[in-house]
């Protein structure tokens, strides 16, 4: 059990926490919530002991491990797999201690050993943590790569597969999403389901909130409300407390001025002096009732365009990609009004898409057609690296302005929250969440009638989110959305497209339908839900086509399985040959512990007998770790091949 007694945290001279009083039990999953700067993260460094406390108690357990996921990735040579491996300390204490008995010759410490490796499941090692690996986006081919080889974002996700590997009593997740695509988001949520141990997980993702957590903690004005559910169930009672609070302080004040009335009134004459005097005392020992003063949230809207074409850009035959092909044959046109949110897995191509739409990046092959009247709003991750961390945002803003007059730059950068010294302070101060907010508000300056938003939410706090939702609701041009934010696409696009195996297709279905063909993909039938989903969009009539038949004549889509069938015939073959493998390795496996079981075998005329056996098992546990490694590589090249089963 986690307890908090009576705590309260400065940073600096602001006063963040105030007498808070905080209960976790094991098995709990709760999100800590609040507004940036509200002090989340430094409670959670105070929970871990990296802070201090000015005042009160964090008490665990005794050897309660706690783990966090790292912010730094050293570099190194070690594998993917290696590195995530490594978050299982017991396993490498026992691996080591393995290989110094084998190295001693001693049967006896040996068998101990492995019946230790065997009670924390460590012979699966390397399945767990591919699984993990494979969970957050990692091909079998990329596990094996070395950490150094990875950008700082995947980095990110093998600290996370890392502190998800770790047994740990208390896990704390600081923004793990921010890091992550909608696939491995849905994956994460799922994990954690099963986690037994306490999870106290930062986000601002409101739907992941509700999809991962049971409980929810919310720091507003120096203390935390403890709400049990989800975030939707908080965010209904919150309100319905607030409205509570606010009708409360009417009331009273209502009750206040009328007192008072009479004080003013009779206090000073004889026949009235002690009931105004009887009422006097009791107004001083009334315990006020504040109104409640909800965060500024931050409003804005995006202007209007000044043009508004019908069609704005045609991609007619485009093959995409860098120095190879990314995406195929893509046939895709925008027009005024189009509200569309891009789906696809991790790496599918979305990002390749977008530049591509914002002309950042040539065709490989095919026509891109813009009007030329179009003017382009492109947020993605990367432009917050853009910014000059020298200037200021008003600096910022001057640059792309034809207006000499700084009131009305001013103005308008107050509405995205850089009012006074924040205009002119340099940006290299801002938090990720504010430089966010910058680029949105060069973006919005510019009048844009595409806009095109690639994991916008990022770093951005609920109330940011809500007022990004409310002004895309409102744009008048139009939009295509890349965001993991699945509350976000549900409220601005009307439109999904996916893109899936190097092509681009309208997807017909909503973002849970969408979770399910994920899920089912991951098991290798994700054609089966096209199929229903295919079948669900042409209800009502009495032949259902399917995914293929939708781009392609019945005939064509025929051939094409038939050559598809083909292909991957040897793959299926191999993945039965290593099914088959495992489960005879599981079956020696067995054979192996039932004579392990055996109280004779430890007796010191059975020493070689019992060091066979050991040996036996060691190098049998260690192929079935390698066959586990060789089926997931395998199942996995056969997904991409993509045929219906």
């Amino acid at each position: 059990m986690l307890k908090i007694t009576d705590l309260s945290l400065r940073r600096g001279s602001r006063l963040l926490l105030e007498n808070v009083e905080l209960d976790v039990f094991p098995g709990q999953r709760m999100g800590l919530t609040g507004a940036n700067g509200s002090g989340k993260s430094s409670l959670f460094a105070v929970i871990a002991g990296r802070l201090e406390a000015d005042q009160g108690n964090v008490t665990l357990p005794r050897d309660t491990l706690i783990t966090e996921v790292l912010q730094e990735t050293p570099d190194s040579d070690r594998t993917a797999i290696d590195y995530v491996i490594d978050g299982d300390q017991p396993f490498r204490s026992l691996e080591l201690k393995i290989a110094q008995a084998e190295l001693d010759d001693n049967g006896t410490l040996l068998a101990t050993l492995h019946s230790q490796m065997d009670d924390i499941d460590g012979f699966r090692v390397s399945a767990r943590a591919g699984q993990l690996l494979h969970g957050l986006g990692f091909s079998a081919k990329e596990q094996s790569q070395s950490v150094n080889t990875f950008s700082g974002g995947w980095r990110m996700r093998l600290n996370l597969a890392c502190a998800l590997m770790t047994r740990a009593d208390l896990l704390l997740l600081d923004e793990p999403t921010n890091h992550l695509d909608l696939d491995a988001m849905v994956w994460l949520e799922r994990w954690l389901t099963g986690y037994l141990g306490i999870v106290l997980v930062i986000s601002h993702d409101r739907e992941f909130l509700d999809r991962s957590v049971t409980r929810i903690a919310h720091i507003e004005g120096g203390t935390i409300q403890v709400y049990e559910g989800n975030y939707s169930l908080a965010e209904e009672r919150r309100a319905a407390w607030i409205a509570i609070q606010n009708k409360q302080h009417l009331r009273q004040q209502k009750q206040v001025r009328h007192m008072q009335s009479y004080i003013d009134r009779f206090r000073y004459k004889a026949s009235k002096a002690r009931q105004a005097q009887s009422r006097l005392k009791a107004l001083e020992r009334l315990e006020i009732i504040s109104p409640f003063h909800q965060e500024n949230r931050f409003v804005f809207e995006f202007e209007t365009p000044d043009h508004s074409p019908h069609q704005l850009v045609d991609l007619k035959g485009i093959n995409a990609g860098y120095s190879e092909v990314v995406l195929s044959n893509v046939n895709f046109r925008l027009s005024d009004g189009d509200r569309i949110g891009l789906l696809g897995r991790n790496g599918a191509g979305k990002t390749t898409l977008m530049k591509t739409l914002a002309a950042q990046l040539p065709p490989l092959q095919g026509a891109y057609t813009g009007d030329s009247k179009l003017r382009i709003g492109y947020f993605a991750q990367h432009q917050l690296d853009l910014l000059n961390p020298q200037w200021s945002p008003l600096d910022h803003l001057t640059a792309i302005s034809d207006q000499e007059n700084d009131r009305s730059l001013r103005t308008f950068l107050g509405r995205f929250g850089f009012s006074g010294d924040m205009a002119t302070e340099p940006v290299a101060i801002r938090s990720g969440g504010e430089k966010a907010r910058l680029v949105l508000a060069l973006i919005v300056y510019r009048k844009p009638n595409l806009l095109l938003l690639d994991e916008p939410t990022n770093h951005l706090d609920i109330q940011m989110r809500e007022s990004i939702s409310f002004a895309l609701q409102s744009y008048d041009g139009c939009l295509v959305v890349v965001a993991h934010d699945r509350h976000l696409l549900r409220l601005v696009t009307n439109e999904l497209w996916l893109i899936d195996d190097g092509s681009l297709r309208p997807f017909d279905g909503d973002l849970d339908d969408y979770v399910n063909w994920l899920r089912q993909r991951q098991k290798g039938t994700g054609k089966l839900i096209e199929r229903q989903l295919d079948e669900k969009s042409k209800k009502g009539k009495d032949v259902a086509i399917t995914t293929e038949q939708f781009t392609r004549s019945s005939k064509s889509a025929r051939q094409e399985r038939a050559k598809q069938r083909v292909k991957v015939k040897p793959l299926r073959a191999s993945l039965d040959r290593i099914e088959k493998q495992l489960a005879k390795a599981t079956e020696v496996q067995q054979q192996l512990e039932e004579q392990l079981a055996n109280p004779e075998i430890y007796n010191e005329a059975n020493r070689n007998q019992l060091r066979e056996l050991l040996f036996d098992q060691a190098r049998n546990a260690q192929l079935h770790q390698e066959l586990e490694d060789h089926w997931l590589a395998a199942s996995e090249l056969l997904e991409r091949a993509d045929v219906p089963g």
